[in-house]
Formats: structure tokens, sequence, C-alpha cells
């Protein structure tokens, strides 16, 4: 388990699921899938299993242990709302982050159809996440506008940070309509990595950015990718772009601060 990440828009990961399966054009070169396979059949190695499903019960209470105010990815290796996990297990993993409340929780996923559908279950119970729990955030992948309906799912989930991730960018995205302070209220764009990396467009990147900029929503340029990421680096038009949702908690804000 990881306490910190090179992750460039999160401070820290938890995996309380590994292990996923493809259902889009972004997983063709998936990281955690090529990460993790490395290690299948090694005895004892977290990774024994390879990129298969699996839930690890023992990591739900790790936050609770991080006392330093953190944004936490949830899932970097896998996806909470698989259709594997159990809507009981996802329970514990939303009893933990509810009680963190000191920190940021960035839920991602690309089964963004089941997650509305859990949020929308567990609102009686809750409430509207927004007002209960502010520090819970929720976010969906796109990778080209085939996708789109995924940002249509969680464009009005009842939760202070609805956003997207546009990583791996395979196409020019139109965003109309999806964005605002009370729509999707954060943009994450990069470019795939690695030796089979696919090619990102600059304009598409510009676009989405445009696209932000008018509609008040922080955006977040996160790499330009390609065989060496760290040569191609992060500045897209001759500036970084490093936005952060406005929502925050107050303890993370007067972390960051210092």
């Amino acid at each position: 388990m990881a306490a910190q990440t090179s992750i460039e828009w999160t401070d820290a990961t938890w995996n309380p699921v590994t292990g996923c399966t493809k259902v889009g054009l972004g997983c063709k070169n998936c990281y955690a899938e090529t990460l993790a396979e490395r290690w299948r059949g090694i005895p004892g190695h977290p990774y024994e299993q390879g990129f298969d499903l699996k839930l690890w019960p023992e990591r739900i209470g790790l936050p609770l242990a991080w006392k330093k105010p953190k944004r936490i990815f949830v899932n970097s290796m896998s996806d909470l709302f698989h259709e594997k996990v159990p809507y009981r297990f996802i329970d514990r993993v939303f009893t933990t982050m509810r009680r963190c409340t000191w920190h940021q929780f960035q839920i991602l996923t690309k089964r963004a159809e089941r997650m509305a559908n859990y949020i929308e279950r567990r609102s009686d119970q809750w409430g509207e996440l927004a007002t209960t729990n502010p520090h819970i955030c929720l976010g969906t992948s796109i990778e080209t506008q085939d996708y789109i309906h995924r940002a249509e799912a969680i464009v009005n989930l009842p939760s202070s940070v609805r956003f997207l991730s546009c990583e791996p960018l395979l196409g020019p995205l139109d965003l109309s309509g999806l964005l605002g302070p009370n729509l999707i209220n954060w943009v994450i764009v990069g470019g795939e990595s690695g030796p089979k990396a696919r090619i990102m467009d600059p304009a598409w990147v510009e676009s989405i950015r445009d696209q932000c900029i008018s509609a008040k929503a922080p955006f977040f340029f996160k790499q330009w990718g390609g065989t060496n990421k760290g040569v191609a680096g992060r500045l897209l038009n001759n500036r970084t772009w490093d936005q952060y949702p406005v929502d925050e908690p107050k303890e993370l804000q007067v972390q960051l601060s210092r």
C-alpha cells in the first residue's frame, strides 16, 4: 500500500481492491495490469494473482492511520465499482472514507453508471455527499467522445467534486453542457505513456483547457506521455496547469498552504 505516489494530481493511493478487466480503448495498455502481471505466480507477493480481481478487507482501515491530511486516489490498481465488487464491500470502503474527514478521497471509475446507481441507493441513508461528506470526490475516465455517457452518468451526482480523468486522451472531446461549478467541476488530462503509447494531439488538450476556462472548471494537465514521459514533460503552451477543486477539507487546505 502506497502512502505516497508519483501521480501528479494526488498524494497517496489506497487499494482495498486490486485487479480489473478491460472496458474500453483506454484500457488497452493498462499500466496497472503491466505492473501486476510482472509478479504473477510469486508466492506471498501482493500480486501473486497477477491482475485478477481481489478484495483486500485488511486494507480497508489504512487511511485512518494516516494522520497527515492527504489527497487519496482510491484504487489506483483497480476499479472500486467493478461489477464483481459487492455493494457490501463498497459500503465498508465508504465507511472509512466518511470517517476520515481530514483527507480528500478521489474515486475514479470507468463504471460510472454503477457508481451512480450505488450513490443514489445510499442517498436516503447518508444524505447528499456534497453536504454530509464533501471530502469524497466522484470521478470517471473518458478517453474519446464514444465514452461521453460516463460523464453524463456523474454530472448530477450529489458530490461537491465531480471530476473527469481524460487519460489516456485518444481523441477530441466536446464537453458542452457538462462542465461548471455545479456540474463536472474538475478535469484532468494526460497522454498515454510507455513503449506502446498512442499519440495525443495538442489541439485536443488545448480544446479541453479552453472549455474548462469558459465553464470556470479547474483544469489539471498531467503529462504529454509518450515513450519517455519525463522528457516530454507536462508544459502546455509553456506553463503548467495544476488547478484543483476549491472544495477541499480545511485540514488539507491548511497542510498544503505550509
